[in-house]
């Protein structure tokens, strides 16, 4: 079925050129010249993509954008003017635009962006609850949005992209997504989990090497990066990528140029990069273990997956998503009722989707019954803890709301009552870790220096006490 847009556009000749551009790739457009208009519209029809200039026959269109998502909250806007300016641009972003396009405009890129701004909208019905997908994504929650939108505008480019995350989330899957959606998705595709490899070997791994290059080096073995030419190279779990390889990877990323181990000729190569952790690197920058200047040209483009007890309601999506899996792989048929997938929503999740997806294979196959229940469910996952004692962070909250119970309605203390109670056992413990020394713990706690070393002092917690004595 063709995507619908409305173009909003009162300059005769630029709406001429854009209708036959985007009908051109099938879209069907609808075309006012008016804030009246297009309101009056919106209020009849759906719309998948609006496109719209600033100054209109009747006024600023800018101006009346709340009437606009009133009316189609979900609706990508992308917004032309042909006043080029900062405070125009920012306006435009301050209204949640998915683009903005200063006139002149290049058309194959309007084009494209109506393109993306329609598979925005396409990437959360990815998480159809009831039919597989050939993409890897399945959910509506409002935490996923984020993920999506940022999938979309990296489609078109070959920016480089850093994907955090904890185990089990996903973050493989968005560098195919990334991938299989964009620009060299007739290239290869390469993954290499740098956490797997054995430091002495990384570098092989990576850039090849040539015969003789070491003991065991019997021929020439080409590395990920000539592997990847032409397409996206995906490097998990880069936190653990050691001192020496980060340097020669580094390297690699501002030249664009590898050399094999062994090798005297350097080898051009052309690569999207793709990087993931489940590591805070800021700290381990700080702590000088992962190089400043490696995360800033990796960091470009970054997209956190949240975890799942943070999306809980994509919980039902995905546990019917992973049934319909199960059958595929020669598992009985199975559904799922709704008291069931209210108790696995309660659950911790600390295994994230990867957790969820092994524990729904489980049922499908323990379950007495065509249908799971909730009695099958408790009857077949007793070792998971459930929910209702309380996730980590839920007992974080508790243990906050009990205290305050306690205190008196002093006006004025409350707030730094609070953190100074909750301040003080997370320096301590930053303390206890780093044996005293205020440099790395300010590293681990992610804070600089010097505002540890204030708060230490207004908190009278003093270092030398942490300090290990042998």
């Amino acid at each position: 079925m063709a995507h619908s847009v409305l173009l909003v556009e009162d300059d005769a000749g630029i709406a001429t050129v854009i209708r036959a551009a985007l009908e051109e790739e099938g879209f069907l457009v609808t075309g006012c010249t008016s804030i009246a208009e297009r309101d009056r519209l919106l209020s009849a029809e759906q719309f998948d993509v609006m496109l719209t200039d600033v100054m209109l026959d009747d006024g600023d269109g800018l101006e009346t954008m709340e009437n606009v998502q009133a009316a189609a909250p979900d609706m990508p806007v992308i917004v032309l003017s042909a006043q080029n300016t900062l405070d125009t641009a920012v306006r435009a972003s301050d209204t949640n635009a998915f683009e903005y396009f200063p006139k002149p405009f290049d058309l194959d890129e309007l084009t494209s962006a109506v393109q993306q701004a329609v598979a925005q909208q396409a990437g959360p019905s990815l998480g159809s609850e009831d039919t597989p997908s050939d993409l890897p994504f399945v959910g509506r929650s409002q935490a996923m949005q984020g993920v999506y939108r940022m999938i979309t505008r990296v489609m078109r480019n070959d920016l480089t992209v850093l994907v955090t995350g904890e185990s089990g989330t996903g973050k493989e899957l968005v560098a195919e997504a990334i991938h299989e959606l964009g620009q060299r998705k007739t290239g290869p595709f390469v993954a290499v989990n740098t956490a797997a490899i054995p430091h002495d070997l990384i570098e092989s791994e990576l850039f090849g090497h040539e015969k003789g290059a070491f003991t065991g080096a019997v021929s020439q073995q080409l590395g990920k990066f000539e592997q990847a030419h032409g397409g996206t190279l995906f490097l998990d779990e880069i936190g653990d990528m050691p001192a020496e390889a980060q340097t020669r990877l580094l390297r690699a990323l501002q030249s664009g140029r590898i050399r094999r181990v062994g090798g005297r000729q350097e080898i051009a190569v052309d690569v999207r990069i793709v990087a993931a952790t489940n590591r805070a690197l800021e700290p381990m920058i700080a702590a000088g273990s992962f190089r400043e200047d490696l995360y800033y040209r990796l960091n470009v483009v970054p997209i956190h997956i949240p975890p799942l007890r943070e999306r809980r309601d994509d919980v039902g999506a995905l546990t019917r998503h992973f049934l319909l899996q199960a059958e595929s792989e020669g598992l009985p048929t199975r559904q799922i009722d709704k008291d069931a997938i209210a108790e696995l929503e309660t659950r911790p999740w600390r295994g994230n989707v990867r957790e969820l997806r092994n524990v729904i294979f489980r049922l499908a196959l323990l379950a007495r019954d065509d249908i799971i229940s909730l009695a099958t469910v408790n009857d077949v996952l007793p070792d998971v803890v459930s929910q209702t004692s309380g996730t980590e962070q839920d007992g974080y909250a508790s243990a906050l709301s009990q205290w305050l119970e306690g205190q008196p309605t002093v006006p004025g203390t409350l707030y730094h009552n609070a953190l100074a109670a909750f301040e003080k056992p997370l320096f301590e413990h930053a303390l206890r870790e780093t044996g005293g020394n205020q440099v790395r713990a300010a590293g681990l706690l992610g804070i600089n220096r010097n505002t540890l070393r204030k708060r230490l002092s207004e908190l009278q917690i003093y270092p030398e006490t942490f300090v290990q004595r042998h």
